[in-house]
């Protein structure tokens, strides 16, 4: 055994080579290493990352399969190796799919033009931001459990079709309504849209990740797994303690006061401002002026 050992070390020792490294070489490690990295990352806490180490273990075991040339158990992987590759590939379709919405989320060509002047209008009111904490402390008070999404970017449709459809401006009169106990609406979650209800009763996916404290229930992880899947926030009031916690990028924020959840609320908002980033000539011209303002107050 140890001299197929050796055999098999200096056959492949000796074709190693030191390859001719270029730019192009080292850039294709980078975002190799940055896009494992980030598939690593989410799934970490996730079911998947069970999976993937027994999946190594069996790797190791055909490693030294191959070395002691087990000819039976080479032959029955080479055989099972499509098979077993479209198994993973359906058992890892939740990962796959949450990576792939991930990357679409950021807009890298935003980010690369330089001569992009934004002003946008505000994903919602100010009005809209009080009466969503008006209506969830409210509900805190007298232990209503409720489910609140805002939606982003990220369109909420494939949610929202698994509801009942609203269609109402937001008050925290609607959303109290909405969630009183023993109403036909108030089971599930709530979706918002700029300065709208479009949708209640509806259905989220729940999160399997492990850092999640053993206390909470359902409601908790339908809000982190929503988070997870879209950029959308999520306000959740728990119906046992009556806190009040926010959901959002897969993080969840517990026991927040009012101030608390109003900045979370705000930090999706997207007030109205005008972007920093000027095209040059517009730069050009502004420091003219103030150039010529000095001189003007040095003569």
């Amino acid at each position: 055994m140890l001299e197929r050992i050796g055999e098999f070390t200096s056959e492949y020792l000796s074709a190693f080579r030191i390859p001719h490294i270029g730019i192009l070489d080292i850039l294709e490690i980078f975002i190799l290493a940055f896009l494992i990295y980030e598939a690593m990352i989410m799934i970490k806490n996730t079911r998947a990352w069970t999976f993937l180490k027994g999946i190594a273990v069996v790797l190791i075991f055909l490693a030294v399969a191959v070395m002691l040339n087990m000819t039976t158990i080479i032959w029955i992987a080479k055989n099972l190796l499509y098979l077993v590759a479209m198994a993973v590939i359906v058992a890892l379709q939740p990962e796959i799919r949450r990576v792939i919405e991930a990357i679409g989320q950021k807009n890298f060509l935003t980010t690369l033009n330089p001569f992009d002047v934004k002003e946008e209008e505000g994903l919602f009111s100010d009005k809209t931001l009080n009466e969503i904490v008006n209506a969830s402390f409210e509900m805190g008070k007298v232990r209503t459990g409720a489910l609140i999404v805002v939606e982003q970017k990220t369109p909420l449709g494939e949610y929202e079709r698994t509801g009942i459809a609203v269609d109402g401006i937001v008050s925290s009169q609607l959303l109290i309504n909405i969630f009183e106990h023993n109403t036909p609406l108030h089971d599930g979650a709530v979706i918002i849209r700029k300065d709208r209800v479009v949708s209640a009763t509806c259905y989220l996916p729940l999160t399997d990740t492990r850092t999640l404290s053993k206390d909470l229930g359902t409601r908790h992880r339908a809000g982190v797994g929503i988070s997870e899947l879209t950029d959308s926030m999520t306000i959740i009031v728990s119906e046992e303690t009556g806190k009040v916690s926010v959901a959002y990028k897969g993080q969840l924020y517990r026991n927040l006061n009012a101030d608390g959840l109003r900045e979370q609320l705000a930090i999706i908002q997207n007030k109205p401002q005008v972007e920093k980033k000027a095209k040059f000539w517009q730069k050009g011209r502004g420091k003219k002026k103030k150039d010529e303002k000095e001189n003007n107050e040095q003569s």
